[in-house]
């Protein structure tokens, strides 16, 4: 029997919030940072992607309005039309040459550049592999290309290598596809073995490096970097995002010149979209350079990383396995998250709670910047122990 979509809407609406998944923006009225005016309240943020500290620096801002000031406000068209600029170009080669890659495309959002990759790669007589803990955009981007989708166990190699002997035969190609950093989680793939289990299996292996491009490796370049692997002559995809560690918008993709050249004429997510604008495109540049000058940002992240980590080892609070900026309290159910992101909101914290469907179990996500200040995690470390031990 058919109903309103009214009815439809009400009904499913009240169920999510029954579960306690119900959602809400929440306001922030100042420049990004590690404290922020969030509905007219000065709380230390907790859960922000800004990685570095860059989405609030003056020399981001000044490179984005010098853009804005020069070429306008928005691209006009997409990349084939009369969208390109010199800026789009020097920002691929910024970051292929930071990847150690020949060749970059940069796309509106780190979502589209996933979605349009994978979908662009693999047809329907194709594999694909992926982690059971992918980003949504890696999953709907697999679901969209109509291959044939098998999930592996999260970071589980003997699981995936089990399913590739049992599938891989039976398809023309395969792309294994993982988070490096998992967004929710906080860990990080087991890289080397992905490639040789890719080697071993004729697989090409795609990366998504959102949440470790400017955290991990030496200069901040990634995955990669961190253990210490070539970028050339492997069937290896890197895709990202520029709007976390980078502190500006948009995504990209990194790899072969041929691979480039391929997405040029065949990514519908970049061929159908307006280019990224001017200002966002700069403020990229700027942001990347700083990052690469400046290592000392990234040496305080680190820092900081290893000061939570430290607090919650003292209170004895119980964590997901991170070697990122993410790292995760368990929580028993839904509404203790929510307690307990309300709690320490209340205490002068943004913390949010993360539930299902989002996750499998829930948790509060804290997510660490290089410009927090030892006084936030005294703070903290004194609200926990409040909460936790009364």
């Amino acid at each position: 029997m058919s109903s309103s979509l009214h009815d439809y809407l009400a009904k499913s609406l009240d169920t999510i919030k029954k579960a306690n998944w119900h959602r809400q923006e929440k306001l922030i009225s100042s420049l990004p940072g590690a404290v922020v005016e969030l509905e007219g309240r000065l709380l230390v943020n907790f859960a922000s992607n800004d990685y570095l500290g860059l989405a609030g620096d003056k020399r981001v801002i000044e490179a984005a309005t010098a853009a804005l000031h020069k070429y306008g406000s928005g691209s006009t068209g997409s990349r084939l039309l009369s969208g390109h600029r010199k800026l789009h170009e020097d920002l691929e080669e910024a970051i292929a040459s930071w990847k150690g890659t020949e060749k970059a495309l940069v796309f509106s959002s780190g979502y589209a550049a996933n979605l349009g990759t994978i979908c662009s790669l693999v047809k329907g007589k194709d594999l694909i592999l992926e982690d059971e803990y992918n980003h949504s955009s890696l999953k709907n981007g697999a679901k969209l290309s109509q291959a044939k989708v098998v999930p592996y166990k999260h970071c589980d190699l003997a699981d995936l290598t089990e399913k590739l002997s049992k599938f891989r035969s039976l398809y023309r190609h395969c792309l294994i596809v993982t988070d490096s950093v998992f967004s929710m989680d906080g860990d990080v793939c087991p890289l080397p073995e992905l490639i040789a289990i890719s080697e071993k299996f004729d697989c090409w292996l795609l990366l998504d490096d959102a949440h470790a491009t400017g955290v991990l490796g030496k200069t901040g370049a990634g995955i990669m970097e961190h253990f210490g692997l070539e970028a050339t002559g492997k069937n290896i995809i890197q895709v990202g995002t520029l709007s976390k560690a980078i502190g500006s918008l948009g995504g990209y993709v990194a790899g072969s010149s041929l691979l480039i050249d391929f997405l040029r004429n065949r990514c519908p997510t970049w061929i159908y979209t307006t280019a990224l604008s001017p200002a966002d495109t700069a403020a990229a540049i700027a942001a990347i350079e700083i990052i690469k000058k400046e290592p000392q940002r990234r040496e305080q992240l680190w820092h900081n990383i290893n000061t939570l980590k430290q607090i919650f080892q003292h209170l004895q609070l119980p964590t997901f396995p991170s070697d990122s900026a993410i790292i995760c309290l368990k929580c028993h159910n839904p509404p203790q998250a929510l307690h307990l992101s309300l709690q320490l909101q209340d205490k002068g914290f943004f913390v949010p709670a993360i539930r299902p469907p989002t996750v499998p179990t829930s948790r509060l996500r804290f997510s660490l910047m290089a410009t927090h200040l030892p006084q936030h995690f005294q703070q903290l470390a004194s609200a926990l122990s409040h909460l936790f031990r009364g």
